[in-house]
């Protein structure tokens, strides 16, 4: 049966497609392909040039029309530019994925599969893996058709792709069968590693369980680096934390177990979501949740509101919620700087203009930091504090001798 591995490759260069649609403006597609460009650059591969298309809905025999495509096509045949693949801000169907690599005669992407990637080339544990190949497999078995006809094609591999060998064709039965036995395979395998968590978490007493969640890239990992004193992975790229790294953390005489957990984005492809469950049970179970926001995001709102869908659609049950608005260094809410104001001047205008707006009304649940500066972190520790008390007292009112000392 052909095999997908992962393979190390020089950069590619790629060019970047997006739609603008009645529900997805102008403003909104530029967002989105800033997101896939950071998503590519993540993968290792280089955006050379964007192309978007305004439509009522995406074409579903090639996703975009018919003259966008012989666009592309035109910019991607110059040798020049050495274009090797075109990425889609959406995902493509089987039907899609066809026409377009007929036509292109390029490797073709979509969000989805890229971002798989990004997960495979990231996970390090057998957990982790797991999780990943399980994902994989479900995206892979509707697409088993294209990948076999254009074997030639894709068997470079690179960036983004997987390396594919097998004798051909014939074999795609057999391959259907096998992938399904794997994925039932995988699918046991997570369920045992479930197990072996709920074991985990059952273990670690009563203490209270703290979960960092938050979008991708907005600080999750230096939080927890600088709260728990450890060294977890903290990089400025997407997804640089898969794997789910629990440390105990004492602030004053109160322990509890802070977890860094998988960060989200926009059209997080249900097949991980699906894949990483036994991740996401350190959020469902978790006694307080800390929503970590970039704020110096020109869509944080947005992203913010994509974290709290996703949290409610992992877990139903509603749980004490804090918001760390993180990166206030270089947030900058005044649009005309004025040249008599110190640069520490204009930070406290700034911060005191943003706690104005509806944030305000989140009263003592939030707290504006920057982890990288390391700004008001004792404050977001005595907040901590606060609310981990709150919920350990209620669980064991006999032990409020333990804060007498403090207090």
């Amino acid at each position: 049966m052909k095999e997908f591995i992962l393979t190390d490759t020089p950069t590619e260069n790629a060019v970047l497609v997006g739609l603008i649609t009645p529900e997805q403006n102008e403003q909104k597609s530029k967002e989105y392909l800033d997101e896939l460009d950071f998503l590519a650059d993540t993968a290792g591969i280089t955006s050379v040039k964007r192309f978007t298309q305004r439509v009522e809905y995406p074409h579903p025999v090639t996703f975009i029309g018919s003259g966008k495509l012989q666009e592309i096509k035109t910019f991607t045949e110059d040798e020049d530019r050495a274009v090797s693949m075109v990425i889609f801000d959406d995902e493509l169907s089987p039907k899609q994925l066809r026409n377009l690599e007929a036509e292109l005669k390029v490797k073709i992407m979509d969000r989805t599969s890229l971002i798989l990637d990004i997960f495979a080339s990231r996970a390090q544990t057998a957990n982790a893996k797991t999780q990943v190949e399980l994902a994989q497999y479900n995206y892979m078995l509707p697409r088993l058709k294209r990948l076999w006809t254009h074997l030639e094609r894709q068997s470079g591999g690179g960036s983004g792709g997987f390396r594919m060998r097998g004798p051909g064709e014939t074999q795609l039965e057999t391959d259907r069968r096998i992938i399904l036995t794997k994925i039932a395979k995988l699918k046991e395998d997570l369920k045992e590693i479930d197990k072996q968590k709920a074991i985990q978490r059952g273990n670690r007493g009563k203490l209270v369980r703290v979960a960092l969640v938050g979008y991708t890239n907005v600080g999750k990992s230096t939080l927890m680096n600088l709260i728990s004193k450890s060294d977890v992975f903290a990089e400025n790229k997407l997804f640089a934390t898969l794997d789910t790294t629990v440390r105990k953390v004492t602030i004053h005489n109160l322990a509890f177990l802070l977890s860094d957990t998988v960060g989200f984005i926009r059209k997080l492809p249900t097949e991980l979501i699906e894949s990483f469950k036994s991740t996401l049970d350190e959020v469902r179970e978790a006694d307080l949740l800390v929503h970590v926001v970039d704020i110096s995001h020109p869509a944080f709102e947005e992203q913010l509101e994509i974290v709290m869908q996703t949290l409610n659609d992992i877990s139903k049950e509603e749980k004490p919620t804090i918001i760390i608005f993180n990166k206030i260094d270089i947030f900058s809410h005044i649009e005309k700087e004025e040249d008599d104001l110190t640069p520490k001047t204009r930070e406290n205008r700034s911060l005191n203009d943003l706690k104005k707006t509806w944030m305000a009304k989140l009263h003592e649940n939030c707290v504006f930091v920057s982890a990288q500066q390391k700004q008001n972190m004792e404050e977001l520790k005595e907040l901590l504090y606060r609310k981990v008390k709150e919920i350990h007292t209620q669980r064991f009112p006999y032990n409020d001798f333990l804060y007498q000392e403090y207090e």
